[in-house]
Parts: C-alpha cells; sequence; structure tokens
C-alpha cells in the first residue's frame, strides 16, 4: 500500500549485522498525522529499522526519505523535525526533571519557557521540581517524552514507550499519545510488542517478523482480511477437533463450546458444516469470529513458517 505523500517512505532497505540480515526488504509508508503502529515480536528487527531511521545505524542498500527528503542528503535538517524515544529512559538521576530539560535546552538553544510547556504537556509540571531518582518508571518516561517535545517536532518516533510500566503507567502513555496526535498535530510512529495497546491507539500498522514486513496498511484493513475465521459452537468439542484436525483444518482456538477454525471462502464454510453434520455431530451455530489484534498477529506471523 502506498499512501500520497508520506511523512516516512522506505523502499527496499536491507541491513546487515557482519554476515547476518537483520532487514530484508523493507518497505513502510507512513501517513501524515496518523498514528502508525510497527509491530513485531522481540528479536523482529523493530529497533534496528528505527535505528535505521534516526540514522544511527547506516544501511548500504535500500532508500530512507522522511519529509520527503533523503535521509543521505538533508541528514541534520530532517533529524531536527523529529523527536525520539527509544528503548529505556535516558535522564540524569541527580537532577530534578526541570534541570534535566534544561540542560538539553540550553544545548538546543530553545526559549525558556519550552520547558514549563513540555512539562504541562506530559503532566510532569507538579513533580518538576522533585529529583529524578525518585520518580516512578512511568515518571521517567513521561521526562523523557518531553525532552523529546523541546524542539516541538512535527514527527515523534516511539519505540516501546510503555515497556516495563503498571498498568496505571501504560493508561497514562496511551492518553499522552493520542493527545499529541489529536490536540498537538503530531505524526507518531510507534513501535511495540503489547498488541492489545496499539488496537487501542493506531490507525495504520505494520507486521514485521524476521527482518521481514509481513502486512502494511489500515488496522481496519488488516482486521478485514482476517475476518474470514469462524466460530463452530456444537454438542460435543472434543470429538469435533479430532475430525476437523484429521481433514486437515486449522484449529486457531478454543472456545467454552467449541473453538475458532480458519477458513478462507464461503464455500469452505459450508463444506465444514457439511462434514460436521454428515459425521452426526450436532451444530448449534456457525459465527464470524471476533478477532482482536493479537489472534490476527498470530495468524500473519504464522504464515511465515508455512
Amino acid at each position: 500500500m502506498i499512501t500520497p505523500d508520506p511523512i516516512i517512505a522506505v523502499r527496499n532497505l536491507d541491513f546487515y549485522f557482519k554476515d547476518f540480515k537483520a532487514l530484508d526488504q523493507i518497505n513502510l509508508n507512513v501517513p501524515a498525522g496518523s498514528i502508525y503502529g510497527f509491530l513485531g515480536p522481540n528479536g523482529a528487527g523493530k529497533t534496528t529499522t528505527i535505528r535505521v531511521l534516526l540514522d544511527l545505524f547506516h544501511a548500504k542498500d535500500g532508500e530512507v526519505q522522511i519529509f520527503g527528503q533523503s535521509m543521505r542528503q538533508h541528514r541534520q535538517e530532517i533529524l531536527g523535525r523529529i523527536g525520539a524515544l527509544i528503548e529505556t529512559p535516558s535522564i540524569y538521576k541527580h537532577l530534578s526533571g526541570r534541570q534535566n530539560l534544561e540542560v538539553l535546552r540550553r544545548m538546543l538553544g530553545l526559549p525558556k519557557q519550552r520547558v514549563d510547556e513540555v512539562l504541562e504537556i506530559v503532566r510532569l509540571r507538579e513533580n518538576a521540581d522533585k529529583k529524578a531518582k525518585e520518580y516512578s518508571l512511568g515518571m521517567c518516561q513521561r521526562l523523557t517524552l518531553a525532552a523529546a517535545l523541546l524542539n516541538d517536532p512535527e514527527l515523534l518516533i516511539l519505540d516501546e514507550p510503555t515497556n516495563g510500566l503498571d498498568p496505571s503507567g501504560i493508561i497514562e502513555m496511551r492518553e499522552l499519545i493520542l493527545q499529541l496526535n489529536q490536540e498537538h498535530g503530531k505524526t507518531i510512529f510507534l513501535s511495540s510488542h503489547i498488541l492489545s495497546e496499539i488496537e487501542k491507539l493506531v490507525s495504520h500498522v505494520a507486521i514485521i517478523d524476521r527482518g521481514k514486513i509481513l502486512y502494511e496498511g489500515t488496522l481496519a484493513g488488516l482486521q478485514q482480511q482476517n475476518n474470514q475465521n469462524i466460530t463452530v459452537s456444537l454438542k460435543n468439542p472434543d470429538k469435533a477437533r479430532a475430525l476437523l484436525s484429521d481433514h486437515n483444518y486449522a484449529l486457531l482456538e478454543q472456545t467454552a463450546t467449541g473453538f475458532v477454525v480458519q477458513v478462507n471462502t464461503e464455500e469452505e464454510i459450508a463444506e465444514l458444516n457439511r462434514l460436521l453434520v454428515m459425521n452426526e455431530h450436532d451444530v448449534y451455530q456457525l459465527a464470524p469470529a471476533e478477532q482482536g489484534l493479537e489472534s490476527i498477529f498470530l495468524n500473519v506471523t504464522q504464515k511465515l513458517d508455512a
């Protein structure tokens, strides 16, 4: 899928660690104004891709364009318009939250009032003068996000921003990301392996596994593409499960009264029902399965093993 004038456009990107191919022909199109979820299990290539996007790793093969400009030719200009939060927070624990931001503000030559503005955005104004060593992990993560916002970037790149946070910290970060997108107009490129959180945030998504992109497009498109699976409810699920396994049906998950079966066409649904009835199984219901992003993700990544 190619979107008009994407804010990030990656074409045919390969990246190697010595002889190991970490990224294999990566293509990405991140629409301006979107919250774009970059999904994959640990070790799939998410952080490597982000480091290439920020020119921390230099890929020999492929092209990275951000804001319509080549990263190779316009590196400094592009990076000045990006804010990034990568992995664990990097802050001075012996300084207060305000002092941490003041150090960076002076380095960037920004107006003094910008520190108070970003503290307000990330909801740290009341704790701004506490030492960072007294902050919770969630507060440290928000302080690092405040640092990424100091230069008022157009694009935010966030790598696992909820990693290690407790439930209240996750909710707080989710609300912040939505606020930054909807009220402050930031395009957000968000990597995560916590799929239940991503599902509540993103408009667009890419799935990466073992360095390959398995899907890219809208979240709605991904859900529609994977909506053929059906829930089967019947009298004797255990016997029926053995029958369907013998006929090479993929049983995706168990339910209270049956299971979810992977199908690709309406004809396959009819064949499934016929098989069960002819083998004297009382079928109570065949219904479209309501699939969350976690189930869809497993379906997509399992195809790589097929």
